[in-house]
């Protein structure tokens, strides 16, 4: 459709892939080497900048695959939900797939016998083909940065400057799609349009039953009851520091909105300070 075109070519444009004249932009030839979604090769990219690359390419290769947990057969839902605890990470889904893709890595490194793989991901409620898919797409990845010669930063998963920098590299390519919980019971209403989100079943929010008030996710699913899948918390200052202006001008008015520009305001006397200084 036009619209959804339109769109595309806006969201590319915010995304600094576009020139002046709407051609791609050197940035935006870069991001068309990997076969992502814009907003995943800009963050990415990002990831060099903020030194994450280990960590984004395997977050890049988990939400590109299909999703690796499994729907728990009917009164086991409990059980899954117990063993997929293991693997939660406290910052997000974004982290908790790190964690599950290298739990995967570590429990099929040196497999005692065939069936190991299956059998892992049998006891944890995983896909053992969507994690194999996400190893060949992570593995792709690592081709293509080597092949433009990117940079690949050392794993530093874990540390709190590591943590950060995964949350400033995904904000750099997912500052369209944040939502905030407008009654502290999980009702997320997005920033781009008047809609209502809960989260996925499948969130380590919805197992850990901790409702985080400003989120970044990777997409919205209106087939799968309104809601965001893979979901991380991130702060208002966080997204104030690395929104593009022109984008966040563009943006209807809204509650979520106001709040947003007085922690923008907050933030401008300490970057003219900042610059003062230099």
């Amino acid at each position: 459709a036009p619209e959804s075109l339109m769109q595309a070519l806006e969201d590319l444009d915010y995304l600094a892939a576009l020139d002046n004249d709407g051609n791609l932009s050197e940035f935006g030839i870069i991001m068309s080497e990997f076969p992502l979604d814009p907003q995943l090769s800009k963050s990415l990219l990002a990831s060099c900048e903020f030194e994450c690359v280990d960590e984004m390419l395997t977050i890049a290769a988990m939400v590109t695959a299909p999703s690796c947990f499994l729907h728990a057969p009917p009164g086991t839902e409990e059980i899954a939900r117990s063993r997929w605890r293991r693997f939660s990470h406290p910052a997000g889904d974004h982290f908790t797939l790190i964690n599950v893709f290298s739990a995967f890595r570590a429990a099929t490194a040196s497999p005692t016998h065939p069936g190991n793989r299956e059998q892992w991901c049998c006891e944890y409620f995983l896909s053992c083909s969507a994690l194999s898919v996400a190893e060949m797409i992570r593995a792709e990845l690592v081709e293509i940065m080597k092949r433009i010669e990117l940079p690949i930063s050392e794993p530093d998963f874990g540390s709190e400057a590591n943590l950060l920098s995964i949350k400033k590299a995904l904000l750099s390519g997912y500052f369209m799609h944040i939502a905030r919980d407008v009654d502290g019971s999980g009702n997320y209403l997005m920033l781009t349009h008047k809609q209502v989100a809960q989260l996925h079943p499948f969130s380590s929010y919805y197992t850990t039953r901790r409702i985080p008030e400003w989120v970044l996710f990777h997409e919205f699913s209106i087939s799968e009851g309104n809601s965001i899948r893979v979901v991380s918390e991130i702060s208002p200052h966080l997204f104030a520091e690395l929104v593009p202006q022109y984008y966040f001008s563009n943006l209807p008015p809204s509650e979520t909105k106001d709040i947003l520009q007085e922690v923008i305001n907050h933030l401008a006397p300490v970057s003219a300070t900042e610059e003062e200084q230099k």
